[in-house]
């Protein structure tokens, strides 16, 4: 827990497929956790379902991944203020460093 959410964080390889946005709900309700982090598949994602958030921060160094064939290096800070989190997510894209900003509010 930080602040007011519980995040739970797996690597990944038990997601059956791998990054399944179904089988992450299902470990999310098993963690009953507001922010769920998951990795393996070295691809950014970020999204809002049914009021959690889940994210993968990719792979910082842009390693392979046996399901995409063009990765782009990312990796992400997240700020968690009371009910909110803002998500930064760095990528280098084309040689330049690219910040986007997501944020989460607790429902």
């Amino acid at each position: 827990t930080v602040g007011q959410f519980r995040i739970g964080v797996v690597h990944g390889h038990q997601v059956v497929p791998w990054g399944d946005a179904e089988s992450l709900m299902v470990i999310n309700r098993q963690l009953d956790c507001d922010i769920l982090i998951s990795g393996h598949t070295h691809k950014f994602e970020a999204y809002e379902q049914e009021g959690k958030f889940y994210v993968n921060p990719g792979s910082a160094t842009g390693a392979y991944s046996a399901l995409e064939t063009d990765i782009t290096p990312s990796f992400i800070l997240m700020d968690i203020q009371s009910t909110t989190v803002v998500t930064y997510v760095y990528q280098l894209i084309e040689g330049e460093v690219k910040v986007d900003r997501i944020e989460f509010k607790k429902p």
